[in-house]
């Protein structure tokens, strides 16, 4: 996690809480959305992703407490913890980047394909 962590600080120029915010927002979304397997897979290379979701599944009233729902929301909720719409697709992308280092292109591939209304925003 805190390689991860270190790479959005880096690269997109937020705060570390910020960029952990983000990834339990995104990681949460993708959980409940995308392709249960794969998303597992990016979260078993994370130490600590299951706190880091948990948390902000709490803050937030739980994946149902997304205003509007799907990606959407998902982008509301990030938007609330501080990060713009060019940072949000930014964090997405260094998300999806060292999930590809991590599993491979062709999982990460899936999980975009798979979930609903990711792709326009990767």
């Amino acid at each position: 996690m805190d390689e991860l962590i270190a790479r959005l600080v880096a690269k997109v120029g937020i705060d570390a809480a910020t960029a952990e915010a983000a990834v339990g927002i995104i990681l949460g979304f993708l959980r409940s959305d995308g392709p249960t397997t794969k998303v597992q897979a990016i979260i078993d290379q994370l130490l600590g992703a299951e706190a880091v979701i948990a948390a902000q599944a709490s803050a937030g009233g739980g994946m149902g407490g997304f205003l509007g729902g799907g990606v959407m929301g998902v982008g509301s909720k990030l938007m609330a913890a501080g990060l713009g719409m060019g940072e949000i697709a930014t964090v997405a992308r260094e998300i999806l980047g060292y999930a590809r280092d991590r599993i491979g292109a062709k999982a990460v591939d899936d999980i975009v394909v798979s979930t609903p209304g990711l792709s326009q925003f990767v």
